[in-house]
């Protein structure tokens, strides 16, 4: 499956075209349902995600891996850590 060096998130929360809060509401939620160390998606359209996804994991403990950008859609991935 290519030897790049590509994180594969476990699930993906699909928030496009939703706005805060829901993204993160929905985020919340999805990350109560995965194991610890599995990798969860977020994808949306509001690029308010771009401070309220580092925002809550830094105040819920889980890692956040990558925010990244393309074109109107930011994808964080979150790596959950208890």
């Amino acid at each position: 499956m290519g030897g790049t060096n590509t994180m594969q998130a476990d699930v993906t929360v699909d928030a496009i075209g939703l706005y805060c809060p829901m993204p993160i509401i929905m985020t919340a939620r999805e990350i109560k349902k995965i194991q610890t160390g599995q990798m969860l998606a977020v994808k949306s359209d509001d690029a308010g995600i771009q401070a309220d996804l580092p925002a809550w994991c830094k105040t819920t403990g889980n890692e956040l891996v990558a925010l990244t950008q393309d074109g109107t859609v930011f994808t964080g991935l979150v790596r959950k850590t208890k």
